[in-house]
């Protein structure tokens, strides 16, 4: 195999995709734990879970484009190890793939609850489409509505939850809603909005933990509180799969680390999406990025450098969350920040945050205001340019 693929996510489709639009026409093979060809994954807690979609309609591109882009797909078996001095994969069936070129797409897996009763039935976590197949029956079943974490999967499911008139009880650990991602001026305006429908939101507090009731799953507080449920939504983030690239020796940082053209610690060998870490002169430190945007570009960046071209990869990260009627987007990363501004009025839902360090933009929140995020978008960019 000239190029193998391990993983079958958005970062994958995009750099199979990428390859042969751009006239590569050695072989190209993918392989994925999961059954579905490549899916979108964004959905999952949000239109996917409340419409109870069909695995089809996640889909990136249909079983036809595969055939006739002669890419190979290995799916339902995971790859379980690799030898980078033979070049060669062995996969859990027992076959073994060799290759020529080898790309890590092995994105990340649900943070699970490290604590007694997390392996209980109807404590669940959400990463797959076999993670809302199982746990939507558990909520149709469920008047009341436990989620662990309140950062973006946590507040969709909570919204989803809600539109079905079910009762919500969110946990979360931090001071505020969403605190890895954006500012407290937007924090506070989606925990307001939040328990304006009716979600039980309770900050700074711990799960100590699970305990089977008669009548449901009973969560138990580090502050002493009791809380009752009927399903739990494990919601903590997400851990790079980087074991398989660490177990063959190349160098991992929670991510498989590469440089700027998405090539890890040996030859021949990259890693793109989720599980890659990569340096960022524009925010001056390694980035792993749990997004669309990052799949996709850096997918097309390593695609160029597989076909002998170097373009360097430091993006202005974009993110964004369906929240009720809101929609919530994020340019850039708040890390490091100086100065917020808020621009326009939370009280109408439609406002802006500019983030600035040293007086150089580097993100804008957008609350129901697409042109402040292009706009940002485009600012950060001039802004954090780092001359060649």
């Amino acid at each position: 195999m000239d190029v193998l693929i391990i993983g079958a996510g958005q970062a994958a489709a995009q750099l199979a995709a990428s390859l042969r639009q751009d006239g590569f026409a050695g072989s190209i093979c993918i392989v994925g734990d999961e059954r579905y060809l490549p899916y979108q994954r964004p959905p999952l807690s949000k239109k996917f879970l409340h419409e109870r979609g069909t695995p089809e309609s996640l889909l990136l591109r249909p079983a036809s484009f595969w055939r006739d882009h002669e890419v190979s797909l290995v799916l339902g078996v995971a790859a379980a190890k690799v030898d980078l001095r033979q070049q060669r994969v062995g996969l859990q069936d027992g076959r073994e793939l060799e290759y020529g070129t080898l790309v890590f797409a092995t994105g990340t897996r649900a943070r699970t609850l490290p604590l007694p009763g997390s392996d209980l039935a109807n404590v669940f976590f959400l990463r797959k489409i076999e993670d809302v197949r199982q746990l939507r029956p558990a909520l149709d079943a469920a008047g009341r509505i436990g989620i662990v974490g309140g950062g973006y999967i946590g507040l969709e499911v909570a919204a989803v939850m809600r539109g079905e008139g079910r009762a919500v009880t969110a946990l979360e650990a931090q001071a505020r809603v969403m605190a890895r991602v954006t500012g407290e001026q937007v924090s506070a305006f989606f925990a307001h909005m939040h328990r304006q429908r009716g979600v039980d939101i309770r900050l700074g507090v711990q799960l100590a933990a699970i305990e089977k009731e008669t009548n449901g799953l009973l969560l138990r507080a580090s502050n002493g509180e009791d809380i009752s449920v009927d399903v739990i939504l494990g919601a903590t983030g997400a851990r790079a799969n980087d074991e398989l690239a660490r177990s063959a020796g190349l160098a991992c940082d929670d991510g498989i680390l590469v440089d700027e053209f998405a090539a890890a610690s040996a030859p021949g060998v990259y890693a793109v999406g989720d599980c890659a870490r990569f340096p960022s002169r524009r925010y001056g430190r390694r980035l792993r990025l749990e997004c669309v945007q990052n799949a996709i570009d850096q997918a097309k960046a390593a695609a160029a450098a597989i076909r002998g071209e170097r373009e360097v990869y430091d993006p202005v990260p974009w993110f964004w969350s369906y929240q009720y009627e809101l929609k919530f987007q994020i340019a850039g990363i708040i890390d490091g920040h100086d100065a917020a501004e808020l621009i326009g009025d939370p009280a109408t839902a439609q406002f802006s945050v500019d983030y600035r360090r040293g007086g150089r933009l580097i993100a804008v929140d957008a609350v129901n205001n697409a042109r402040a995020y292009m706009m940002g978008r485009r600012r950060i960019a001039q802004e954090t340019a780092v001359p060649s």
